[in-house]
């Protein structure tokens, strides 16, 4: 099992001093973050795209090309690319671009977003909104598999014996689905043998796994044997249990209240929190015994291939993630190495 790292390139004020980090100071750390991630032979890096002002990345691949400069064999992705947004030509060209640059370690992880201000954005309307990622999926499969490509579809001109180029490195780009855990998209992925990724947003992550079974069997229904599982999780890692928690905290209960205000959550409350951290049952919050021990027990449930973690949630501060990340390479991937 391959262990990486999401990222939003959060760069909300901080709950502690009220400072707010600049874009290019978040983005400098986010280079910095993924350079020492492939030095420490983490298998995966993704950035995922906002369009606000708490989140310093709004192109993921623009970022990614610039950490292909600074990296040797980490595969890097978007997470997720909001393609019912996107025009998945001009995408398809930046990741080839991308998968070029790093000779091959690009991947283009689509998905719906877990907000929807890209929509009036770029003057598409929500009331399209699963119409929308159907047709560009398939024209962005299309893409990948033919050259020349003829097509023609409801939400952009046709397009007549066209090269969409540069092509991938190799033979394909590496294309995958991104799913909070909504069945179709299961289902969705499975018969069309994508990879498929579990943004695991809240809750235990042991009730993935039915999501997980429904995959694989429509994996089967569609003849695909080549199918690919990364499980998310958000969480945090610190020598000491109990200073990871206290450390994460703060950061995590002003992502709460974000969404609280955005979509009328109840904030959780201190107690709610440490019983989800308890163990790492729910949030990855933890030890390096703690998170290895969790991601080995969900890992052997789910059959997963990758886990990738999420720790910079509001913005904990850059000295903080670098040690998590240190900590996740060289102390929680030896035991999972171990065990699988």
């Amino acid at each position: 099992m391959k262990l990486g790292i999401y990222s939003f390139g959060d760069r909300a004020p901080d709950p502690r001093t009220g400072e707010q980090p600049s874009v290019a100071q978040t983005l400098a750390n986010t280079l910095e973050r993924i350079k020492l991630a492939d030095e420490l032979g983490l298998g995966f890096y993704g950035l995922g795209e906002h369009h606000l002002d708490q989140y310093a990345i709004s192109n993921p691949g623009t970022v990614l090309a610039a950490a292909a400069s600074v990296t040797n064999q980490i595969t890097l992705s978007s997470a997720v690319t909001v393609l019912s947004t996107e025009d998945p030509v001009r995408l398809y060209q930046q990741f080839t671009t991308l998968d070029q640059l790093s000779h091959g370690r690009a991947e283009l992880l689509a998905g719906r977003g877990s907000f929807t201000e890209s929509f009036p954005l770029f003057g598409n309307d929500l009331g399209d909104y699963d119409e929308l990622f159907e047709e560009k999926l398939a024209l962005l499969l299309h893409i990948d598999r033919e050259d020349p490509l003829t097509w023609s579809g409801k939400f952009r001109p046709p397009l007549e014996n066209a090269r969409i180029l540069p092509r991938p490195y190799g033979k394909r780009l590496r294309i995958s689905v991104g799913t909070g855990g909504n069945p179709e998209s299961s289902i969705r992925a499975g018969l069309l043998g994508l990879p498929v990724v579990y943004a695991v947003i809240g809750g235990q992550p042991e009730r993935f796994a039915p999501l997980v079974d429904l995959y694989r069997r429509a994996g089967e229904a569609g003849e695909h044997q080549d199918l690919h599982v990364t499980m998310g999780a958000i969480g945090f890692i610190a020598e000491k249990s109990q200073d990871a928690k206290e450390t994460f905290y703060p950061y995590w209960l002003e992502t709460m209240k974000y969404g609280a205000r955005a979509r009328g959550w109840a904030v959780p409350t201190r107690a709610e929190y440490d019983e989800y951290t308890r163990d790492a049952n729910a949030l990855f919050v933890g030890s390096p015994q703690e998170i290895a021990e969790r991601i080995i027990a969900v890992g052997k449930l789910t059959g997963a291939d990758r886990y990738a973690m999420q720790m910079d949630w509001s913005g904990v501060p850059h000295a903080e993630v670098m040690r998590a990340i240190e900590l996740l390479g060289t102390e929680v991937l030896p035991l999972v190495e171990k065990e699988f």
